[in-house]
């Protein structure tokens, strides 16, 4: 049911802050090509006249993330004065209104910092919306009716791969055993796999510390960062496989790091130690190449895993009527905010693609969560071949921080998209003035952010 219309809904404020992590002093996240990223994102904070706030967000990895604060600034317009109950009422619209000014979609369209920016807002917009009906993202999304869930989806550009009248019958095939697979969600969890043992930057020894404290966590799926070098990719990925044994399942990450053929002769050469999937091996928007990579690879039973940087729904219809993706891996804050990413797990399940979010970074994983419950409830009913990604970072910084045990991750109760940080995280992480940033520029742990970084609109 749509929420009453009221001026206590009207949104009176947009607030954006530059959060940063200074992650790269431990080498977290570090991959073939992101070799030092500061976990860092654009924050939004969304308030109604009744001071109602919705908290989103879009992860970045530290220098940039003022220029998607800057765009979040700039399209404040289309949301200040406006009814948050009139946006929901009529989201898809809303949805293409934001992301289709006549003027800003030069910027783009729907891809890129414009697109990040939306993301932000959206989220926000959703947390906003979820709070108000008292409900997590999940169950909000779940007890919404096929034609309400579908509402939200702008299906330009997509309707010769999937159209409304079939998402909404897709939905209602579906309709018979949600209580239980809700049941079941709520019981025993959504089934994980870490990235957290294989950072490009991490020791040998690190690397056999953190095998084993992920093993006794319950861990099956283990995913390692590869691409600098061939020799050291291979000791490291074997030395991945000896800790973890041969019934365990490994992956490996490219990051962008090769063309086509490179990635081929590459992940031949890796094929011995019998690898899952290789992510994202060459430029994210190369669709045809990722295509022909898969072909090459599916005599060693190596699938291809992309879609952390596809920029939008576009994207993804191209990977997926092409075989370039056999693993879809959305991004919560990548393509335009949940209304998009709904429309990518739909088109996947017509295509019978597994779809493995990327997560890690700054609150994806606390996001994702609420995306693939939603999914087994109500659209792929099945969990064999489909994982959640989860690294041990930045919970701390989350009001409801995501809870996962014997590598699964358990149902969020709180209301909400899980995005609100904590006070203190603001006080200290928020950059440049934050606390913690201003005592690594003075012990000179970082540079001082120079004036073009304290660029304000």
């Amino acid at each position: 049911m749509p929420l009453p219309k009221s001026d206590g809904l009207k949104i009176v404020q947009i607030d954006v802050k530059d959060v940063r992590f200074p992650t790269s002093l431990g080498g977290h996240g570090s991959d073939a090509l992101h070799t030092d990223p500061n976990y860092s994102c654009a924050y939004v904070t969304t308030t109604t006249a009744n001071g109602k706030q919705g908290y989103g967000l879009t992860f970045t990895c530290g220098r940039g993330t003022e220029i998607v604060v800057l765009t979040v600034r700039a399209m404040k317009k289309f949301i200040l004065g406006r009814n948050a109950a009139d946006i929901f009422s009529d989201f898809a619209g809303f949805w293409r209104t934001i992301t289709n000014d006549s003027q800003m979609r030069w910027l783009g369209p729907e891809k890129g910092v414009v697109h990040l920016a939306v993301a932000a807002i959206l989220n926000s917009l959703w947390d906003l919306w979820a709070r108000l009906e008292n409900k997590p993202l999940w169950k909000l999304l779940v007890d919404m009716s096929p034609e309400e869930l579908v509402s939200t989806i702008d299906f330009r550009y997509i309707t010769d791969v999937i159209t409304k009248e079939e998402a909404i019958q897709i939905l209602k095939d579906k309709q018979t055993g949600k209580d239980s697979r809700i049941k079941e969600l709520i019981e025993q969890g959504y089934p994980a796999y870490t990235t957290q043992v294989g950072w490009l930057g991490y020791s040998d020894e690190l690397v056999k510390q953190l095998c084993e404290k992920y093993l006794s966590l319950g861990f099956e799926h283990f995913k390692v960062k590869v691409g600098l070098n061939f020799e050291d990719d291979y000791r490291r990925c074997s030395l991945v496989r000896k800790y973890i044994g041969d019934d365990k399942f490994l992956m490996v990450d490219a990051n962008q790091a090769w063309s086509v053929d490179e990635a081929i002769e590459w992940m031949k050469k890796l094929a011995p130690l019998k690898p899952m999937w290789i992510e994202e091996p060459t430029s994210p928007d190369d669709v045809l190449g990722h295509a022909a990579i898969a072909r090459a690879l599916k005599p060693y039973g190596i699938g291809v895993a992309t879609g952390e940087m596809c920029a939008n729904r576009v994207m993804f219809k191209q990977f997926l009527q092409s075989g370039g993706m056999q693993y879809c891996q959305i991004d919560s804050a990548r393509i335009g905010g949940i209304n998009e990413i709904l429309s990518v797990y739909l088109m996947a399940e017509k295509f019978k693609v597994n779809v493995c979010p990327h997560a890690g970074g700054v609150g994806l994983c606390e996001m994702v969560q609420h995306l693939q419950y939603w999914d087994y409830a109500c659209v792929s009913t099945r969990m064999r071949g489909r994982l959640l990604e989860y690294v041990d970072q930045q919970h701390e910084h989350f009001y409801e921080p995501c809870v996962v045990r014997r590598a699964r991750y358990m149902a969020p109760e709180a209301p909400g998209y899980s995005t609100r940080f904590l006070p203190e995280t603001l006080d200290k992480f928020s950059y440049p003035n934050g606390t913690e940033w201003q005592r690594m520029f003075k012990e000179g742990i970082f540079p001082s952010p120079d004036e073009a970084e304290l660029v304000n609109i």
